[in-house]
């Protein structure tokens, strides 16, 4: 990983300041879209829990717990 973070900071040098801005946000967006997906991911499993255990805890299903 390194080696690739050396590559682009070397690339950036040659750009000009326009342009090099313009990955420095590009890379800002990409954190920023990795980071709501971790948290929305996280939160839609919160939101299904309660329904998935109505769904998994019932006498109906019980014979599939011992398997």
């Amino acid at each position: 990983m390194i080696a690739t973070a050396q590559k682009i900071y070397e690339k950036a040098l040659d750009l000009p300041e326009p342009l090099a801005k313009e990955i420095l946000d590009f890379i800002g967006y990409i954190e920023m879209k990795h980071s709501l997906k971790e948290a929305w991911t996280d939160e839609l499993k919160k939101a299904q829990l309660p329904v998935m255990e109505q769904i998994w805890s019932n006498s109906e299903d019980d014979v599939w717990n011992e398997l």
